[in-house]
């Protein structure tokens, strides 16, 4: 099938084709281009969640793609995360990270953020064009989450790098080589904190134990790999959709602008309407199941569009229409069930910091390209901007 990512006009705005699809069925046959099993994707609210949340849709990847071959050449640190494994090997390893993302933990750092908030507003150029993704949307989630796990400082430009080449739609040569250049890197900071242990979260994965056992040193490789990566890309892009759909609408910027309070109560609608993961990560069936009363055979890939399911005016009335007055909540942006966001709370803390910090400081802040015009990431699994012009 087409690829949609190298579609401008989808990347632009995929909304009314997932609409069309959803329409249609809210779960349907994808057929593949080499005439093989087709995965499913799924559309729906409704059905989404229920995918979300089902047992019998394994995220086991290494169990999928046991005896295939591929040319692929991923670090296992990267291809085996705890995004890729099922209970109750899932159940050990997310128990020792939820703790660092704890309400209180995360409340801790709202100081630490506001700071870095404050260091990066201060470089933006007065009347001059420059770009909001990278002065803001990219380097504050990086420095917090680099910050949480020890990074250091002259390491995280070379960090940031490799995490965004993980995302490189169509270029599976750059995702391979970037996996393996930050799980190579993430095994020498391992060894360096054991050398030399500080107060990192890193340092309390190295310490921690599940009962009797402690976590192993390719789990600890991994989870250190997927909390940089997911600890910065889904905040990087709500931090840019969020700011784009408010700047689109003068309106409504005005109003949080006077009412900055009211932020924190429209994060969850400003994630529902442009989810910054479009696509949930793999999954697949491990039995014969039906989902929005379409039957899926054992062994199936099934795509849940988080997106798509965001949008769906049987859960959302009116739903391509941004309302700040909206209860969003249970949007799916974060996903759903056992595999739901674990760094949610500290992706909100932090887009709730920024955005007060933006219209407060830069009240005049506006656009300095037409919207249409705008590039947007070339990979399916997440939705953010190459870049925003803007100017204040």
């Amino acid at each position: 099938m087409t690829d949609p990512t190298q579609d401008p006009r989808f990347l632009q705005d995929p909304y009314p084709a997932l609409a069309a699809l959803r329409a249609r069925c809210p779960v349907q046959a994808l057929p593949t281009e080499s005439g093989g099993r087709p995965g499913y994707l799924v559309t729906g609210y409704a059905e989404a969640r229920a995918a979300l949340g089902d047992p019998r849709l394994s995220k086991d990847t290494a169990a999928f793609f046991a005896g295939k071959e591929s040319r692929r050449r991923l670090h296992p640190a990267v291809a085996h995360t705890m995004l890729a494994c099922d209970p109750p090997r899932h159940t050990r390893l997310r128990k020792l990270v939820t703790k660092a993302f704890t309400a209180g933990a995360v409340l801790r750092l709202r100081p630490f953020i506001a700071q870095v908030t404050g260091e990066l507003l201060d470089r933006w150029p007065a009347g001059e064009r420059f770009d909001f993704v990278s002065a803001l949307a990219v380097p504050l989630p990086v420095i917090v989450i680099c910050e949480l796990l020890g990074v250091p400082v002259k390491d995280r430009p070379d960090v940031q790098r490799w995490s965004g080449e993980l995302f490189a739609a169509g270029r599976p040569d750059v995702i391979d080589a970037a996996s393996h250049d930050l799980a190579d890197y993430m095994t020498g900071l391992v060894a360096a904190k054991r050398r030399d242990p500080g107060d990192s979260l890193l340092d309390g994965l190295i310490a921690a134990r599940d009962g009797g056992e402690r976590l192993s040193e390719e789990e600890l490789v991994s989870l250190a790999v997927l909390l940089l990566v997911a600890g910065h890309e889904t905040t990087t892009h709500f931090l840019g959709n969020a700011t784009l759909a408010l700047l689109r609408r003068p309106g409504q910027l005005e109003r949080l602008r006077g009412n900055p309070d009211d932020i924190p109560a429209v994060l969850d609608e400003l994630l529902r309407f442009d989810s910054p993961v479009s696509t949930a990560t793999f999954r697949f069936t491990t039995e014969a199941i039906t989902l929005g009363g379409v039957g899926i055979p054992p062994g199936t890939p099934v795509l849940v569009a988080l997106g798509a399911a965001n949008r769906d005016p049987g859960r959302f009335p009116s739903p391509d229409l941004l309302d700040l007055d909206r209860d969003a909540a249970g949007h799916l942006a974060f996903g759903h069930g056992i595999h739901r966001c674990v760094g949610a709370p500290l992706a909100k803390a932090e887009a709730e910091i920024a955005l007060r910090a933006v219209l407060t400081r830069f009240p005049g802040i506006r656009l300095a390209e037409p919207a249409e015009r705008l590039e947007w990431r070339r990979t399916r699994l997440v939705r953010g901007l190459s870049a925003l012009p803007v100017m204040v």
